[in-house]
């Protein structure tokens, strides 16, 4: 059991029989009173969020999570494959847990797998991806007269981002996976 002030951003615990990961959590201590936790977690399985107050003397469960390293393998319409990096075992994501990281996913791309009750759940991926440029617009004289210097660009992944004038087909760019915004061209 982790009493408040073990908990903090990163740390996975159990509500409900439910893995959860907190966000962000805002420690406080007013005068007399007891120490307060506010935290914003989010559920593993589910992906939802949900704000959550904890005193001083509360406890929560702390969740069980493994972390296994594996690879991108593919994808079909219902799971998402992975191969662990250990034992070289396939393991496989719902694609509904795994379709929001479609656009940042290549073939033999390291990610890390939690598994809670030894099921994987979520995957976490890289904090940055290289992913080559299929198609590129060309840089038309008078774009940026808007102020917008950027244009959409396709992806191997087949996915749409917004990159610079300058991104060209053929270019390799790095795209922070957090925010889903361009970084550099590689």
């Amino acid at each position: 059991m982790l009493n408040v002030s073990q908990l903090k951003k990163g740390t996975f615990v159990k509500i409900n029989s439910q893995p959860y990961i907190i966000v962000s959590a805002d420690h406080s201590h007013a005068g007399r009173g007891g120490s307060v936790l506010k935290a914003k977690l989010k559920n593993l399985i589910t992906g939802a969020t949900k704000d959550e107050t904890f005193r001083g003397a509360d406890t929560v469960e702390e969740a069980d999570i493994n972390k296994v390293a594996a690879q991108y393998l593919y994808h079909d319409e219902d799971y998402l494959y992975f191969m662990t990096s250990a034992d070289y075992e396939q393991l496989t994501v719902p694609a509904t847990v795994g379709k929001s990281l479609l656009p940042y996913l290549t073939e033999g791309l390291k990610v890390i797998i939690l598994c809670f009750d030894q099921k994987p759940v979520t995957v976490e991926l890289p904090a940055k991806v290289e992913l080559k440029v299929i198609s590129a617009g060309n840089a038309v004289r008078g774009n940026t007269a808007q102020g917008s210097t950027y244009k959409e660009v396709i992806l191997e992944t087949n996915a749409i981002f917004s990159a610079p004038m300058f991104i060209k087909e053929g270019d390799t760019i790095r795209i922070n996976t957090d925010t889903g915004e361009y970084v550099e061209r590689v």
